[in-house]
């Protein structure tokens, strides 16, 4: 039985590596940790090999772990999303009392969030969708957390959640994002950003190893040097870790054995989808779901290797006397191609925002994106301030600073996306980002064509650039055009 004097500041329910490893930074940091798993060995385990870490009590029940939290109970759910959360969500609010306080810390898609967040407070409890990004080192160690739900709440959390997550420059990589479903939509769309942004360093790759036909190894050489730039990011610095990884039973570079079939788990899916839904144009992080797709059509590609025509392919020799330029090119194209998915990703959140009343402010992402989370990079500090200057920046691609960075690159991305293009090698979304920057910049597009046909078959009517007001025109019958 817990005494008063030995009670849990935070508790943990769902003890696989992620849930143990929050357990565990928790208990680091000097906060006694309730912890809790279905299956009690889970549990047995994490106090067999961690339990002289820190201050834990363990519980073999829900009830039993309950009540071993201080009021305001505060349980943080690292449970498998879906029914299962659900399941410990209703177990916990049975035996909780009024003002405590559930936060599901799992990748939950933000709907789910928002109706979660009315049952249980009508309830008389708070409910926190919390997203957390770091992965399993990031949780141990410091990650960077997205918590929405009631602001009430975070005034008892936020303390502890600030104590274990990152920090960058004395600032701790969480702070309260906003109502209800907020948190998770946020890490929604980081982890559509994460897709987009892991899709063009591939392509990078791709361009240098069959290109330019350097050996993995040699490529993680550019990617070290790479990385202390512009493009100095986690994701880059683990690139080239993986490059050098030499596989122990071939002796063949790791890359080579690996399958070229990428898996997810459904948070791009559902970036592009919330996208489509808000009418915003995610192309470079839509083309990063689909190219994980394209890559585990593992029969279709089988079938269609040696078989679909290729047209007549350039050389590279003869189109790059140059290796070295082209290696900055392809670099200057992955910088360019990364900021326009951060572009489309913050525009993302600015509608879903805007959509459900939240209040994000876009200042805050890119102050907690710095540290912790996967997609972590030095230009968030650029982000920062061309929002701190102009908070209500139509487009990111649109800040003074990064007007500047894509003059700088445009060349290199268009030499690129050519090339690529030349040699038959896929850059899905290279191309896309590039298609996408033009759209903005263009002075008309085809759009125009395509509402006249709209009103052709279907009189779904237009609007004209010299006058106001709706128009159609009468196609079948003596084509004048009338005012609605």
């Amino acid at each position: 039985m817990t005494t008063e004097q030995n009670l849990a500041e935070i508790g943990v329910v769902g003890l696989a590596v992620m849930g143990s490893n929050l357990a565990r930074n928790f208990a680091h940091k000097g906060h006694t940790v309730a912890v809790y798993n279905r299956s009690v060995e889970k549990t047995h385990r994490l106090m067999e090999e961690h339990g002289e870490e820190g201050n834990f009590i363990p519980s073999e029940t829900i009830e039993d772990f309950v009540a071993s939290l201080e009021r305001p109970r505060r349980a943080i759910i690292m449970v498998k999303a879906g029914a299962a959360t659900d399941a410990v969500i209703n177990q916990l609010a049975d035996a909780m009392e009024e003002g405590d306080i559930i936060i599901d810390g799992g990748n939950a898609l933000y709907t789910d969030t928002i109706r979660r967040e009315k049952e249980i407070a009508a309830r008389g409890l708070h409910f926190v969708g919390a997203g957390i990004s770091g992965g399993e080192e990031g949780a141990l160690n410091g990650p960077a957390i997205m918590p929405g739900g009631p602001a009430k709440s975070y005034e008892s959390l936020g303390p502890l959640l600030e104590s274990i997550a990152a920090h960058v420059d004395g600032t701790p990589c969480v702070t309260h994002i906003g109502p209800d479903g907020a948190g998770h939509f946020v890490k929604m769309v980081h982890n559509g950003i994460e897709y987009a942004d892991m899709q063009v360093i591939g392509e990078a790759y791709q361009l240098l190893r069959y290109a330019a036909g350097m050996e993995p190894v040699e490529i993680a050489g550019v990617f070290s040097e790479w990385n202390t730039g512009d493009l100095d990011s986690y994701l880059v610095e683990i690139t080239a870790e993986v490059l050098r990884q030499v596989d122990e039973e071939t002796g063949r570079p790791l890359i080579d054995v690996i399958v070229d079939a990428a898996g997810q788990k459904g948070t791009g899916r559902w970036t592009v989808k919330a996208a489509l839904d808000l009418g915003i144009p995610v192309t470079g992080i839509g083309e990063a779901v689909f190219a994980r797709a394209l890559s585990g059509a593992t029969s279709q590609r089988e079938a269609a290797r040696g078989q679909l025509p290729s047209g007549q392919l350039a050389d590279f020799a003869e189109e790059h006397e140059d290796r070295e330029a082209f290696i900055e090119d392809v670099r200057r194209a992955l910088y360019a191609s990364k900021l326009v998915a951060y572009a489309q990703g913050f525009d993302e959140i600015k509608a879903g925002s805007a959509e459900h009343d939240w209040g994000v402010d876009p200042r805050d992402l890119a102050t907690i994106w710095r540290g912790g989370c996967i997609i972590r990079a030095k230009f968030l500090n650029r982000i920062r301030e061309a929002y701190d200057t102009n908070p209500e920046l139509e487009s990111l691609l649109l800040d003074p600073y990064f007007k500047g960075e894509l003059g700088d690159l445009m060349d290199s991305w268009r030499r690129v996306v050519v090339t690529a293009t030349k040699l038959g090698l896929p850059v899905p979304v290279f191309a896309s980002s590039l298609s996408y920057y033009d759209s903005l910049r263009a002075e008309r597009l085809p759009a125009a064509l395509i509402q006249g046909q709209r009103d052709f078959f279907g009189a779904h009517t237009y609007q004209r650039v010299d006058k106001e007001g709706t128009f159609h025109t009468l196609w079948s019958g003596d084509r004048t055009e009338v005012q609605e």
